[in-house]
C-alpha cells in the first residue's frame, strides 16, 4: 500500500482533508464571506426567526382576505380571526357585489392597460439605450449618460404641473396614453442607469467573438445581451410593474373618471361609503392579489438580479 493510499484511508480524516484541499502553495483553502454568511443564515436559530419575520408580514394580508370574505354586519362585531374556527363566516358575496360595480371592474382593467404597456416600453427602450451607452461608440455618449444619471434626482412632483398643461395641450390630458407617457418618461432614468450598468459587466471578449462570427449588433443585443441580462432585465420590470400599478399620485392628477386606475377608484369609494369594510377590503385585496402573482411569478429571475456579482 502506498503513502497516498494510507492517508486516504486513515481514519484521521482533518489531516487528510487539509492535505487534499491544499493550494499550491501548501496553505488550505479559506472560505469566502459569501459562504460563511449562507453557512451562518442556515442556522437553526436564524431560521425560525425569519419564519417569525414571515409571519409578522404575512398576517396584516391574511386579515385582508378574511375581512374582504366576510359581512359588514360580521366585520363589525368580531374580529376576522374568529373565521379560522368559524368558516361559515366566509363568502364570495363581497366580492360578487364588488365586481357587478361597472365602475371598479372597468377601473380594474384601465391600471392594467397602464401598467402593462408602460413596464413594456421602459424595460424595452432602457434595454436598447443601456447597450448604446455600454457597448456602442458614439459622440457625446457619456455626456448624454451623465445627464440621464443627473434626471435621477428630479423628483416627480417638479413635472406634474408642466407636464399636465403639456398634455391639455396635446390632447392627452385625462387619457390612458397621457398616464402611461408620464411613467414611461419618470421610468427612464433610473432604468437606464440599471441596464447599463448591467450590460457593462459582460466580458468584452465575448462581444468581440460574436463580432468576428459576423454577428450585427441588432443579432448580438437579441442573441447574446438579452439573455445574459434576463435577471436585471426581470427585477426592473417588477420594480416598474409594482410603481405603476401602486400608483395613485400621477393618476389621480393625469386621469379622468373613465382613466382612472384601481386606486384612484378605491379612493373614491372610500369617500362615498366611509368605512364599509365589506366594499374596501375585497377591492384592496383585488388590487393587491395581481401584484403579488407578478412577483411570485417572476421571484427566480428578481433573486438572481439581485445577487448578481456577489459570487464570484
Amino acid at each position: 500500500m502506498s503513502a497516498h493510499d494510507t492517508l486516504e484511508r486513515s481514519p484521521a480524516g482533518p489531516p487528510a482533508r487539509a492535505l487534499a484541499g491544499a493550494s499550491a502553495g501548501g496553505a488550505p483553502r479559506r472560505r469566502g464571506p459569501v459562504a460563511r454568511l449562507t453557512s451562518w443564515l442556515s442556522g437553526g436559530l436564524v431560521q425560525t426567526l425569519l419564519v417569525v419575520v414571515a409571519l409578522v408580514w404575512i398576517t396584516p394580508l391574511a386579515g385582508l382576505l378574511f375581512s374582504s370574505l366576510r359581512d359588514e354586519e360580521t366585520n363589525a362585531t368580531s374580529g376576522w380571526w374568529t373565521a379560522l374556527t368559524e368558516p361559515a363566516q366566509l363568502s364570495f358575496d363581497n366580492y360578487s357585489e364588488l365586481l357587478a360595480d361597472s365602475g371598479i371592474v372597468q377601473a380594474f382593467w384601465n391600471t392594467v392597460m397602464i401598467s402593462v404597456p408602460t413596464t413594456f416600453l421602459v424595460v424595452a427602450v432602457a434595454a436598447l439605450a443601456g447597450y448604446a451607452f455600454a457597448w456602442l461608440e458614439f459622440p457625446g455618449r457619456d455626456a448624454v449618460f451623465l445627464l440621464v444619471v443627473a434626471l435621477l434626482v428630479v423628483p416627480v412632483q417638479i413635472g406634474l404641473l408642466p407636464v399636465a398643461e403639456l398634455f391639455g395641450q396635446l390632447g392627452l390630458y385625462g387619457t390612458i396614453p397621457g398616464v402611461v407617457l408620464f411613467h414611461v418618461a419618470y421610468g427612464l432614468p433610473f432604468a437606464v442607469f440599471l441596464l447599463r450598468n448591467y450590460f457593462a459587466e459582460i466580458p468584452k471578449e465575448m462581444l468581440e467573438a460574436a463580432r468576428i462570427d459576423g454577428g450585427g449588433e441588432a443579432r448580438i443585443f437579441v442573441r447574446l445581451v438579452l439573455p445574459l441580462g434576463r435577471p436585471a432585465i426581470a427585477s426592473l420590470a417588477i420594480f416598474q410593474f409594482l410603481w405603476v400599478w401602486n400608483d395613485m399620485l400621477v393618476a389621480l392628477l393625469f386621469a379622468n373618471t373613465s382613466s382612472q386606475p384601481l386606486t384612484v377608484a378605491l379612493q373614491s369609494e372610500m369617500r362615498q361609503f366611509g368605512s364599509n369594510i365589506g366594499i374596501l377590503a375585497p377591492g384592496a385585496f383585488l388590487s393587491l392579489v395581481v401584484p403579488v402573482l407578478v412577483f411570485f411569478a417572476f421571484q427566480r429571475h428578481f433573486v438572481q438580479g439581485v445577487m448578481a456579482g456577489s459570487v464570484k
